[in-house]
């Protein structure tokens, strides 16, 4: 007996130097994480904090993307999905604004694994969506495009050949991209032209012909679709307004053209630009960068916007220039990033959608140009 257990120690200290170490997260029993991306120029990165149950966060661990980011100062990609979790949370879609290329990790709660990194079939990367099999990257520089990879089940992507559909003009200034809920569209907003451009997805993954939306309010920035198949976009308003910004939804009809539901239900606060949708669709909230604050709203079945009483669901400490918003898996915290103060703001989600502020994790650069947030 003894030999035995001589045997089994011997064996388990000869494997222990390809474990890998327990993260603080792992130690603490994090129930969660929280992904950021430095969009660094000299080298992106991932920086993973684990969430534990009470939904605030462990010192962050970093992972290189193996590609380089632009750059910049606040929000130099300028869109949402620049940092994307697959639908089943297994893996972490990072673009590489730099280098033009896209990263694939295999997410293990707060650690993260290199698994692939493809050209984007274009330029300047800054957005990537997901759905099933099916990936799509949006291209910003040179002719704004968007390109199809294949995701196969272990993480490696291939590019899809003829997959390539330009948008509305040679530099539309694009925003973002999302699939709708059953996969059978793909849309993208143009900021430039205060567009939302929609694809249909074909059986070979390729898209079809463009169907171009007028946004019925200025300052179309991003979109995202609620479970119920809603399109919600974010509006940043005229510019000669005063808090005038505002998020529209509309429903997508088979001809890929949209029809507008709720049309610029105002947030009551400047520069809203990013959105994020509760698991549960039953709210959504926007972040007012110019404003540092959040806005709540209602989703109705039909797609409807109401806004939760007062709009403002939450103000953000002074300084912070609140960029891309992520909700955890569980629906139950949201979570903000901030440039200007270099925070990653926490707040919890409540029955009736409102929000309750938690504080915040630190370690960021103030002046850096961070882009993308992601949660689990």
């Amino acid at each position: 007996m003894v030999s035995r257990i001589r045997t089994l120690l011997l064996v388990m200290l000869a494997i222990a130097p390809g474990l890998p170490a327990l993260s603080n997260a792992e130690t603490h029993g994090s129930t969660g994480a929280v992904f950021v991306m430095t969009n660094a120029a000299s080298g992106n990165e991932i920086i993973a904090y684990g969430r534990n149950a009470d939904g605030s966060l462990e010192q962050g661990r970093r992972f290189s993307t193996g590609g380089r980011g632009s750059g910049g100062t606040t929000d130099p990609l300028a869109s949402q999905g620049s940092l994307t979790l697959t639908d089943d949370r297994s893996f972490l879609l990072a673009v590489n604004a730099g280098s033009g290329t896209i990263s694939v990790f295999r997410v293990h709660g707060d650690r993260l694994s290199l698994v692939d990194r493809v050209p984007c079939g274009g330029s300047e990367p800054v957005a990537v969506a997901q759905h099933g099999n099916l990936i799509y990257v949006l291209n910003a520089g040179g002719t704004s495009n968007v390109v199809g990879f294949r995701f196969e089940r272990i993480g490696r992507i291939k590019a899809i050949s003829n997959s390539i559909k330009f948008l509305t003009s040679g530099n539309s200034g694009p925003g973002s991209l999302s699939f709708s809920p059953d996969g059978q569209f793909l849309l993208v907003t143009e900021k430039l032209n205060n567009r939302i451009d929609a694809f249909h997805v074909q059986l070979d993954g390729t898209l079809g012909p463009i169907a171009v939306t007028a946004a019925v309010g200025p300052g179309t920035f991003a979109v995202v679709f609620a479970p119920n198949g809603a399109a919600l976009v974010s509006e940043t308003g005229p510019t000669t307004g005063s808090n005038a910004s505002a998020i529209s939804s509309y429903a997508a009809l088979p001809s890929g053209t949209l029809s507008p539901i709720s049309a610029s239900v105002p947030t009551q606060g400047a520069a809203t630009c990013w959105q994020a949708v509760t698991p549960d669709g039953r709210f959504v909230y926007t972040s007012n960068s110019g404003t540092s604050t959040i806005s709540g709203f209602a989703i109705g079945t039909d797609g409807a916007l109401t806004p939760l009483p007062g709009t403002i669901a939450a103000t953000l400490p002074a300084g912070s220039t609140n960029l891309d918003t992520a909700i955890s898996s569980d629906g139950k915290f949201l979570y903000t990033l901030d440039s200007g103060t270099g925070l990653i703001s926490i707040f919890g989600i409540n029955g009736d959608g409102s929000l309750n502020s938690l504080g915040d994790a630190d370690g960021l650069s103030a002046a850096a140009g961070f882009n993308g947030i992601a949660a689990i």
